[in-house]
């Protein structure tokens, strides 16, 4: 077994640790308390090939394995957590816009994607249904050479900014998952309207509510046949919850080493604070799972890109990996005094950030099932 990094992806860690240091954490409390959209930044990480690493070689794109792409996930997320979003919905768009779609939405929409002009989200969870996700209630009807599609989605991250979403509805109303289907829709098309939630955090992803009232698209814009739109999400959400796994965990690391140095200077009772069992023992145990959680993933990653099955490992950093970040950023907030509770240090956003990925993609209760049922068989499942 090799564990070290190639000399493209050490050189990768490099660039993307100087980036997400200069240009993303000098502005991401801006974005955090404006709610604006970083859209310089997307353009920045366009320029610098993030948003195509999944994407098709003949639009723009690398086609670069998964392991490579958490990567960036976890650099990017040093600097800024709510700019991953970028890499996650461009790498589910190269999956499943890049694999299904016809040339016309490929052309039309992966190129901006790529370069970060042009905003993508995915429109899945609905009010009714979220972790359910065979039971959409969002329809969409045929109708000659055009779907109308009719519904609400919910809590879709870049819900306020994206040009388009890959929309999934049903299509067949006597089935469940094999009802699913799965559409390219322009957020300006008629009958779209947008309404956006207030969160705890991530302000400046624009998480919304959409609405869909009798809204037309060509039935080009179909991706993939009728009926396999759950199982190309399904495949999308198994390597983005380790991607999500290690954007939190880069939030965490960068947390246990501004920690880190400051208990070496802080002093109390004439020493530095680092000499404290009651503090160095913190941070020991977090470094030691933060590691493991890390090792986990790229685990996880590895066996997708050679084929193999990494289902329950993805469930498994995805329960685990999003609620230690929390416990590590938690823990580095309260070693840093009442200092640490004020808005001038990184540490309360970054909580904040970092809790709502234990929800989205997947909430640590539904990831032990599936866990559950990788283990022991589709006999324990409750359902």
């Amino acid at each position: 077994m090799d564990f070290a990094f190639t000399a493209e992806q050490e050189e990768l860690i490099r660039t993307l640790r100087g980036f997400a240091r200069k240009e993303l954490a000098t502005r991401s409390q801006h974005w955090d308390k404006s709610g604006e959209f970083p859209a310089s930044a997307w353009r920045q990480m366009g320029e610098l090939g993030l948003l195509g690493l999944r994407a098709p070689a003949e639009y723009g794109g690398q086609e670069t394995d998964l392991l490579t792409t958490g990567i960036a996930m976890e650099e990017i997320a040093r600097g800024d957590f709510s700019c991953t979003y970028a890499l996650q919905l461009a790498g589910l768009a190269g999956e499943i816009i890049g694999k299904n779609g016809s040339d016309e939405v490929k052309k039309r929409w992966l190129p901006g994607i790529i370069s970060g002009e042009s905003v993508v989200a995915i429109a899945l969870t609905e009010p009714s249904v979220g972790s359910d996700a065979a039971n959409l209630v969002c329809r969409a009807v045929r109708d000659g050479d055009e779907y109308v599609i009719t519904g609400e989605k919910s809590g879709i991250s870049m819900g306020m900014f994206a040009h388009v979403v890959m929309l999934f509805a049903r299509t067949d109303a006597s089935a469940k998952a094999r009802g699913v289907t799965a559409f390219a829709v322009p957020l300006d098309a008629p009958g779209v309207s947008r309404s956006q939630l207030r969160d705890l955090g991530s302000r400046s992803i624009g998480r919304a509510v959409l609405s869909f009232d009798h809204v037309r698209i060509p039935a080009s814009h179909r991706l993939g046949e009728e009926g396999t739109g759950f199982y190309q999400v399904m495949r999308g959400f198994d390597f983005n919850r380790v991607f999500i796994t290690l954007a939190c965990l880069g939030s965490a690391q960068a947390s246990l080493e501004e920690t880190m140095a400051y208990v070496k200077e802080r002093k109390a009772f004439g020493k530095p604070i680092a000499q404290f069992e009651g503090v160095s023992f913190p941070i020991a145990e977090a470094a030691t799972y933060v590691d493991a959680a890390r090792w986990m993933s790229y685990r996880a990653l590895w066996l997708a890109d050679h084929g193999r099955p990494y289902t329950k490992e993805a469930a498994m950093a995805k329960w685990w990996g999003p609620k230690l970040a929390v416990e590590t950023i938690h823990q580095c907030l309260l070693l840093h005094g009442h200092y640490g509770y004020t808005d001038e240090l990184p540490f309360e956003q970054r909580l904040r950030d970092v809790i709502g990925l234990e929800i989205g993609d997947g909430t640590a209760e539904v990831m032990k099932l599936i866990v559950a049922r990788e283990l022991m068989g589709r006999e324990t499942l409750p359902y």
